[in-house]
Formats: C-alpha cells, structure tokens, sequence
C-alpha cells in the first residue's frame, strides 16, 4: 500500500522516515513539534523530502536519485487540517460539490448522498460556514475530501480546537469511515485516546523517526 523511505531537513526539523503501511487506519503519535505535519505533507506533497522515496500501490510519487516527483492534484491523496478549510462564500452543499465535479462520473468512489448518510450532514447542507459549529465544519471537510475519491487519506489533528463534547460527536465518524469505507487513512494526533478508540495501529514520532508503541 504505502511504501516510504525518505529524510526532508528544513531549519530545525530533521525526519528520518521509513514505513510501510498495509491496514486501513495507521495511527501516528507524537509530542507537538515532532514532525507529524511535516511527514504528512511530504506524503501529500506540499513538501518535497531532501532525499529517498514515496510509493503508493506500486507507484512512484517521490524518488529524489531519479528526479520524480509527482505533483499533488496528481496523487489521489487528500489532506484533512486541523482546522476545518471551506469556502466560505459556498453553502455546504456547494463545498462538497466542488470537490466531485473535478472527477468525471467514472473516477468516483462515492455518492453524494452516501457520504452526506455517513456524516450525518442532510441538515446542514443549505448552511454557509460561518453558520457551522468547530465540529460540524470539521465534518464537512471529511466530507468534501472523500468525495474528491482519494486513494489515501491523511487526517492532521483533525480534532484540534474541538471541546471534550465535539470531540465525542466526531470520531464515531471516523471509526465508521474506517469500518466501512474502502480508504486506508493516516490519522496524526498526540492524543494517544484517540487512536484507542479507534483501534488503530499506532507508531511512535520521536527524535524525527518512527518506532512501535
């Protein structure tokens, strides 16, 4: 599935990464600082490693020796935030449109209104998102980057910022994703409950590597 051996240096951030992923839902841990974004974002390609590779189901996103380097609208690969991204002039019908109507009917894995089933979001579709609670908005963006039907999805923190009570609204969602939707995620946090609640496989980020909890 995924396949990485890589090191990326910028100022004081130093990762020595290798890992290979094969389960639906990889849990990465790690003290704030430590580098969880920045491996995120290497992986996304926001961010290009000093040296080493990135494969995915047998493709090559990232090999430094032979100067490949796949873009990142070319990876099928989405990126969930912190904090939740919408369009803000767009009611939450529209931002999670905007991501499927890249895709040609063929290249979709999910239906709208499956997805809008899943989290829950019928009754917040004429909303625009100013309107929306830190964890409603936050659902939202799970959704839009679902129905851009990527291959891999990485969650940053997604539950930064949320109080104790959205907390435990959202992350029956995701243990649902991860339970019936065919997509292997990463899911980065310091919160080691989270990953527990959610049964997930969980390494270690520290002094810039991977290691087994």
């Amino acid at each position: 599935m995924l396949k990485c051996a890589f090191q990326y240096q910028q100022d004081n951030c130093l990762l020595n990464i290798e890992l290979e992923m094969q389960q639906s839902l990889l849990g990465i841990v790690g003290a704030s600082g430590s580098g969880k974004s920045t491996l995120l974002k290497n992986i996304v390609g926001l961010l290009k490693p000093t040296q080493g590779y990135i494969q995915f189901n047998q493709h090559i996103l990232v090999d430094t020796r032979q100067n490949i380097q796949v873009p990142m609208h070319q990876r099928k690969i989405a990126l969930i935030f912190q904090q939740a991204l919408l369009f803000p002039h767009l009611n939450v019908k529209q931002n999670l449109c905007y991501a499927e109507k890249m895709l040609a009917a063929s290249e979709r894995k999910f239906q709208f209104d499956d997805i809008v089933a899943l989290l829950e979001l019928k009754s917040l579709l004429q909303r625009k998102a100013h309107q929306l609670s830190g964890g409603e908005a936050q659902r939202v963006s799970i959704g839009r980057a679902l129905l851009s039907s990527p291959n891999l999805l990485l969650l940053d923190e997604p539950l930064t910022g949320l109080d104790s009570k959205l907390k435990q609204q959202i992350l029956p969602f995701l243990k649902r994703m991860k339970d019936e939707l065919d997509v292997p995620m990463i899911y980065v946090t310091h919160h080691k409950e989270e990953l527990e609640y959610l049964e997930a496989e969980t390494l270690q980020l520290s002094q810039g590597q991977l290691r087994p909890r």
